[in-house]
Order: C-alpha cells, then sequence, then structure tokens
C-alpha cells in the first residue's frame, strides 16, 4: 500500500483526521478516517513499535502523537463500479418480477382504473397532459403510497411501470415529457411518512429516543415535496391555487398530521410496531385485494403473473447500460478526489461565513445523498459514531438523509427504464428541491426542542 497524505488536521469543530491514501489496492480506492480518542479500553498499553490492532474495518497503531485509530472505507474504481451497477440491476430482477407480476393482474381485472379514477380529479391538475382514468394514475399513486411508507422495494417497480406507461402517451419517446418530469421531481422528493430504515440504525447506535427525528424528517421532506411541485409547476405554467389542488393538498396535509400526532403519543417500542405493521401490513393488504379482485373478475391469476413478471426481468436488465453509465461517472468523481475537494471548499466557506460549525460535520451526507444512497448512509452512521446519536451533527445527518432521494440514481433507473435520453430541467429542478430539503433540515435542527 502507498503513503499516506494528511489532508486535513483536526480543528476547532472536529477531531477528525481526514486522510486519503494514495495509491489502489485492485481496482479499489482506499480511504481512511483518523479519530483520537477512540480506542478500545487497554489497547494503548497492548500496542508496542510499529504494530497496527485490527478487527474488522477498525484500525489502531501507535504513533509519536499517541494512538491514532482509523476506519478503513473503500470507494469502487471504474471496473468495480460496473460490476456493482450489474449487481444492483440482477438484485432487482425478483423484487421487478413480484411487482410487475401483480401488477399485470390488477390491470387486468381493472384495479388500476379504479385508482385512477379516485384521484383523477387531483392528478389531471398536476398532470394535465394524461388523459382521465389513464392507468399511470394509478401507477403514479401506487409509487407515491409507497414512498411515504418507506417501501423502497415497493415503490421502484410501481414507480417504473408508471414511466412505462407515461411514456405511452409521449410522442417523442427519446424527450421527457411534462408529466414525466413531474412525477419523476415529486417522487425524487421522497415524501416519507416513517423513515423506518434510520430510526432502526439510530437504536443500533445507542441513541436516547430513535424515533425523535422522525417529525422533522417528515417536515424536511413534506417541504422539499411542496418545492418540487412549486418549481415544476412554475415551468409547466401549472395553476397550484385551483380549488381541487388546494383540498387535496390541504386533506393529505390533515391526514399526515393527524397520523403524526398519533405517532408521537405512542413510546419507542409502540412506534416500532405500528411502523412494521403498517408498513409490511399494507402490502399484503394490496397483494390480498388485487387477487381477490381478479377472482372476483373471473382473471386467469397465474397466467397474468407470469405475463407480467417477464416485463420485469426485461426492464431489469434493459436499465444496465444507463445505470453503469451514472454510476461510473460518479464514481470517477469519488476516486478522483473531486468530492473531496468540493467538501473541503464549502466547509471552508461555512468557516469564513461564521455559521454553525456543528453542521459542517453532518454536511458530507447531505452532499453524498444524490449520488449514493449506500454512500450517504455510510456518512450518517459515521456522524452518529464520531459525534454521537443524539449530538447535532449525528441527529443532523439523519434527518439530511430523510429529506431527499438519490437524484442522479433516480434519473438513470427511471429514465433509462423507458429509453429517454433527454431528461430536459429534470436534474436542475431535483437537485433544487433537494436544496430546499437541506436549508429546511438545518432551520429545524437547529431550532428543534430536541
Amino acid at each position: 500500500m502507498a503513503s499516506i497524505q494528511l489532508l486535513r488536521r483536526p480543528d476547532s469543530y472536529s477531531n477528525i483526521y481526514s486522510t486519503m491514501v494514495v495509491g489502489k489496492s485492485g481496482d479499489t480506492s482506499m480511504t481512511r478516517l483518523y479519530t483520537t480518542g477512540d480506542a478500545p479500553a487497554g489497547l494503548a498499553a497492548s500496542l508496542q513499535g510499529n504494530d497496527i490492532y485490527k478487527k474488522g474495518d477498525f484500525r489502531a497503531q501507535r504513533t509519536e502523537q499517541g494512538i491514532i485509530t482509523y476506519r478503513e472505507q473503500t470507494a469502487d474504481g471504474v471496473l468495480a463500479t460496473c460490476k456493482t451497477a450489474v449487481e444492483i440491476c440482477l438484485g432487482l430482477i425478483g423484487i421487478m418480477a413480484l411487482f410487475m407480476g401483480f401488477m399485470r393482474i390488477a390491470e387486468n381485472a381493472g384495479g388500476i382504473r379504479l385508482l385512477s379514477k379516485i384521484i383523477g380529479p387531483f392528478f389531471s391538475r398536476l398532470f394535465p397532459e394524461v388523459p382521465k382514468g389513464h392507468p399511470a394514475m394509478g401507477h403514479m399513486m401506487l409509487n407515491f403510497s409507497a414512498n411515504l411508507l418507506g417501501l423502497d422495494n415497493a415503490a421502484t417497480p410501481f414507480g417504473i411501470k408508471a414511466m412505462e406507461s407515461l411514456q405511452e402517451l409521449n410522442p417523442d419517446k427519446s424527450r421527457a415529457t411534462n408529466a414525466q418530469l413531474m412525477f419523476l421531481c415529486l417522487h425524487a422528493a421522497g415524501l416519507t411518512l416513517i423513515p423506518v430504515s434510520i430510526i432502526a440504525m439510530r437504536a443500533k447506535m445507542n441513541a436516547a429516543n430513535p424515533t425523535d427525528i422522525f417529525l422533522p424528517c417528515m417536515i424536511a421532506t413534506f417541504v422539499a415535496t411542496m418545492a418540487a411541485m412549486i418549481i415544476v409547476s412554475i415551468k409547466q405554467k401549472i395553476n397550484l391555487f385551483q380549488p381541487v389542488i388546494l383540498a387535496w393538498i390541504l386533506g393529505i396535509s390533515a391526514v399526515i398530521a393527524a397520523l403524526i400526532w398519533y405517532l408521537n403519543s405512542l413510546n419507542r417500542t409502540a412506534m416500532e410496531g405500528f411502523s412494521g405493521m403498517l408498513s409490511n401490513g399494507l402490502i399484503l393488504l394490496i397483494f390480498f385485494l388485487i387477487v381477490f379482485g381478479a377472482l372476483y373478475k373471473k382473471i386467469n391469476v397465474f397466467e397474468a403473473f407470469v405475463d407480467g413478471a417477464k416485463g420485469g426481468f426485461e426492464t431489469s436488465v434493459k436499465i444496465i447500460p444507463y445505470l453503469v453509465g451514472m454510476l461510473v461517472a460518479i464514481s470517477l468523481l469519488r476516486t478522483s478526489g473531486t468530492f473531496d475537494l468540493i467538501t473541503e471548499g464549502l466547509k471552508s466557506l461555512f468557516h469564513s461565513l461564521q455559521l454553525n460549525t456543528n453542521i459542517v460535520d453532518a454536511l458530507p451526507t447531505a452532499l453524498i445523498k444524490p449520488l449514493s444512497g449506500s454512500g450517504a448512509r455510510g456518512m450518517m452512521v459515521d456522524s452518529m459514531r464520531v459525534f454521537g446519536a443524539d449530538s447535532f451533527a449525528g441527529r443532523l445527518s439523519c434527518i439530511f438523509q430523510g429529506s431527499s432521494d438519490t437524484t442522479f440514481y433516480v434519473i438513470a433507473v427511471y429514465f433509462g427504464a423507458v429509453s429517454v435520453k433527454n431528461t430536459r430541467y429534470a436534474v436542475g429542478a431535483m437537485l433544487l428541491a433537494d436544496l430546499v430539503g437541506i436549508i429546511t433540515a438545518i432551520l429545524i435542527c437547529s431550532y428543534w426542542p430536541w
């Protein structure tokens, strides 16, 4: 392994040594985050000379400055990223086949059209180019519902099916339509009611109250979703002050507020139980209603399921080139050090403006979230580990994680699924909505009565 180059020393707001190993191991570049005072009890006495203590990704070594501890983090190179992209798509095959199969049963039984009619008055105003009662309305509603409850595995197949339905109405198959842009921007805003995975991670990191971030996450992601709707509506000249739109938005807000009030009245154990029951129960309920409706309509359930599942397999394979291209571009930014330079520059800017320096400690989570969901999750966990799960930085990183989606991944997968190359203003609108979510998260965390 090549020598280590020190990039930044500890300062007044952090005890982290941020370092990078100059060199590669195979197709993987290695990044090490050094800290002080993180060594296990009794380790100092056991380390002699240049001995290195190893346990998983944890390392410790005696130096002239004392015991230096660090964790190794890997950043995939180009070849490894290509392999990762293919593995992601292959991992989607089973999920896509399952949900696409049930979607085809629902379509044949008329369930999607029924759902489209129910939400038609609202969606017809937001998506004026989509005919009333079109199946795309139902697909989009299922996607938004899955997102709301944090059902990522269900949201992706529903969302891709919605994009395919919208693509049927597209006169220029290589250029995104207004309806596709509105849908994808709302989807990328990631409106989530219960951030189950974040709560579970906080519990694992020994937070005093793991669920104390769900209200801030809900508010931040709701504001980001409203921002995405406003941004795209201004671009497409859609009047959001129509009575029907206002009534639906206020009605949804009231339902969410009531559910938040109920969840806030529960203790930690009851809330986690309710969250799991609501999420899992909804999927089972949807499957049951689809099958029951198909039997009532005398639909051949098995044949319809197999027919839809084939489409799920084809879609998973189809998005491989788009995902490879997007993830390789992101990998080049990370392994070249460009992302590190941007991060350091923003941190310096925060200091020069004399802003709350604790914000800087959580900022990497927000910066990497549009690029990589797993990378942002790693940054969130590291912030809680270094600064504490109940620290300002620990909580803010969790809110960052829950207040936006992986913008570039969403663009690659969803537009790639329908072979749209001209995404128009999708990137700019999504990133602007992400920025609104980040600013909201900072304001909430700064003034929330923790």
